[in-house]
């Protein structure tokens, strides 16, 4: 499977602040990529250097087989981009917003648009500033949609949307990425939502790729862990690396096994280091739960080897 953006060695750095330290990463064609990574992470930034907006101090990032800092009108034609951030011209009704974009795209495709527009529920004689911020978000989505991109990237696109507006969207984004086999590339801090999309995790922290993972694979090797222990027992000092956040309240130990492979392995390690273990129980996490217990990790060592 071929890779639509290649990062490699890539930096960023505002002052004295490094945004981007280093990352390598590869987004496969035809997959959804979730970019995740807590507040101050670096997403935007690479998001940014990688499309252009930014030029890049060190290493490189080669998108759509082009050198991102000489990406232009063949390249953009070919990558649908939204972010929390950008701006629309608001003085402009939905279907001005739309006839000002068509030109701008020689494979634009008005059937398709049309489809869009009835799926999003768009108004197109309203102006773009009597919409809701979910409306908007959703005329920027059909108007980097229509013309059918290769590359889908969205930076925050869920951010401030409400509940219901939101699962539309990401409902819309499901069908019609299954439909045209689209690559996506999207950060966002609603991990939920994102679960419902991603084939593939990637996690960065302080500018530097955490994780690459199969999404699946990644939720099938974290189990949070609950022991039961003897009146009296107390927990080692030392436990596997592989073990996070182990805490322990009266007779019940807690933790996160980040190599769980299955359940007789995991009950062998328990009576290796808890060999008091009266009972114990391990269940499934969402990427939700994946995550915090990571961005816990990442801010309370810097690191997490085994993880």
């Amino acid at each position: 499977m071929s890779a639509l953006i290649e990062l490699h060695d890539l930096r960023k750095k505002f002052r004295r602040t490094m945004a981007v330290d280093g990352l390598t990463l590869s987004v496969p064609e035809g997959a959804v990529t979730a970019f995740l990574g807590p507040n101050g992470a670096g997403k935007s930034t690479t998001i940014r250097s990688m499309l252009n907006l930014y030029r890049p101090d060190g290493g490189t990032a080669t998108v759509l087989g082009c050198d991102s800092r000489k990406l232009g009108p063949q390249q953009f034609v070919n990558i649908g981009y939204v972010a929390e951030s950008m701006e629309l011209p608001l003085w402009m009704t939905v279907a001005q917003f739309l006839d000002y974009c068509r030109p701008l795209y020689p494979q634009w495709d008005t059937d398709f648009e049309k489809r869009l527009m009835q799926q999003f529920e768009l108004p197109p004689k309203t102006k773009l500033r009597a919409l809701s911020r979910g409306m908007r978000m959703k005329a920027a989505l059909l108007s980097s949609l229509a013309y059918r991109p290769k590359l889908v990237v969205l930076d925050e696109p869920f951010s401030g949307l409400d509940p219901l507006v939101r699962d539309e969207f990401i409902r819309g984004l499901l069908e019609l990425t299954e439909e045209e086999g689209w690559t996506v590339f999207v950060s966002s801090h609603d991990i939920e939502e994102v679960q419902r999309l991603a084939d593939r995790i990637a996690i960065i922290n302080r500018g530097r790729l955490a994780l690459e993972e199969d999404a699946e694979a990644l939720q099938a090797r974290f189990r949070a862990v609950e022991v039961v222990m003897p009146d009296g027992a107390k927990a080692p000092p030392q436990v596997p690396s592989t073990w996070l956040h182990l805490e322990q309240a009266g007779r019940t130990v807690r933790f996160v096994d980040t190599r769980y492979t299955d359940g007789i392995a995991l009950e062998k390690q328990i009576h290796q280091h808890l060999p008091e273990v009266i009972t114990h129980s391990a269940h499934a996490m969402s990427l939700r739960e994946i995550f915090v217990a990571l961005a816990r990790a990442y801010r309370l060592e810097g690191t997490v080897t085994g993880a």
